[in-house]
């Protein structure tokens, strides 16, 4: 009874000595065989998007960059957040993580602009996340969505109807492609998390709508971010702005509270007559990333635990920001540097 009832995270347990037996025996950049793009048998897929396995070996992060608590977790566990689960107090940031969070928030805008910057027909996802692991490291930084929970990639790359928490693998990007790449990273004790969603090449007059009412919705909602503003009102401004061109507002992921913790209060739904407690304070950290669809709002989650898609097959975008209320409003703690428009803009 005893070996039954551990025998999940015992097995856990062999599978991660096997993928550390694999990196050292299976160079990080090559994987011989097919493309098996059907590894569920059985499962009936929302949309045209198919997984492209075998995924990469794991790549190592080395042993000099800190690490967050569930870095090395057999189960990706982070038990600092497992410890605050359920509670809606908001932590309120001293002036050193204020900098902590300005410094990491700073560092992952350039890792996302990296992989901006590789956006075109036949680059595959793979490549994408194995140039913001190499960037992360070159920075200092844990790449935080590494064996969160196990996930196995450094960031998440959406295609299409893929709604968030795609993980990255061997397809090619298409020419009408739509893709976010969602990127977070560990320095210093604080995460720093930001997304955007890009075209492949040239893409249709309803990818280029659905994406800029996107990023539109997240602005409207930054633009109210102020002490004494209730958090479920964002939802409000954002599902009002998505229906009125056409849209619909995703439901089962939500914005949440950043810094020492990955996720944490408080908890930010992005659409409207939600339930969210809190009231915003100068001080607090948080994102907000709505998720924004062409047809239905409702998901599933693929075989693989992660993918969550459209249940429509449908496509889907997203944007995302961190922000650190002010006295006056807010602060984009993941602004671009270099220009006040996304990457988007540059594409049409």
């Amino acid at each position: 009874e005893c070996f039954k009832g551990s025998w999940a995270t015992h097995k856990l347990l062999h599978k991660k000595a096997k993928d550390e037996k694999a990196k050292r025996e299976v160079s990080s950049w090559t994987v011989e065989g097919d493309i098996n793009t059907d590894p569920w048998a059985g499962y009936r897929y929302t949309g045209k998007l198919r997984p492209h396995y075998p995924l990469m070996p794991t790549r190592p992060v080395p042993s000099y960059i800190q690490r967050p608590d569930y870095a090395d977790h057999p189960l990706g566990m982070s038990e600092s957040e497992q410890a605050l689960k359920g509670t809606s107090q908001i932590k309120l940031l001293s002036s050193e993580d204020i900098e902590g969070m300005r410094l990491v928030c700073r560092l992952a805008r350039e890792v996302l602009d990296i992989a901006a910057g590789m956006i075109k027909p036949g680059v595959t996802t793979e490549e994408i996340d194995h140039a913001v692991h190499l960037a992360c490291i070159a920075r200092n930084c844990y790449p935080s969505p590494l064996n969160y929970y196990n996930f196995p990639k450094s960031c998440c790359t959406s295609v299409n109807e893929v709604i968030c928490h795609g993980i990255p693998d061997r397809r090619p990007l298409h020419e009408g492609d739509i893709v976010n790449v969602d990127i977070t990273l560990y320095r210093n004790g604080y995460h720093g998390d930001l997304n955007e969603t890009f075209f492949v090449g040239d893409v249709d007059d309803g990818a280029r709508k659905l994406v800029q009412t996107t990023y539109e919705c997240l602005m409207q909602a930054i633009d109210a971010v102020k002490p004494g503003v209730r958090y479920r009102e964002l939802g409000n401004i954002i599902q009002k702005h998505a229906q009125a061109n056409g849209f619909s507002v995703v439901r089962s992921y939500c914005g949440h509270g950043i810094h020492k913790l990955f996720h944490t209060a408080p908890n930010v739904p992005h659409y409207a007559k939600n339930k969210a407690v809190g009231v915003m304070k100068s001080g607090h950290v948080f994102t907000i990333e709505p998720m924004i669809c062409e047809g239905g709002w409702q998901d599933e989650t693929w075989p693989d635990g992660w993918t969550a898609v459209t249940r429509d097959g449908k496509r889907s975008a997203q944007f995302e920001h961190t922000l650190l209320v002010t006295d006056t409003g807010c602060e984009i703690l993941t602004r671009r540097l270099d220009s006040a428009r996304p990457h988007f803009m540059s594409q049409f």
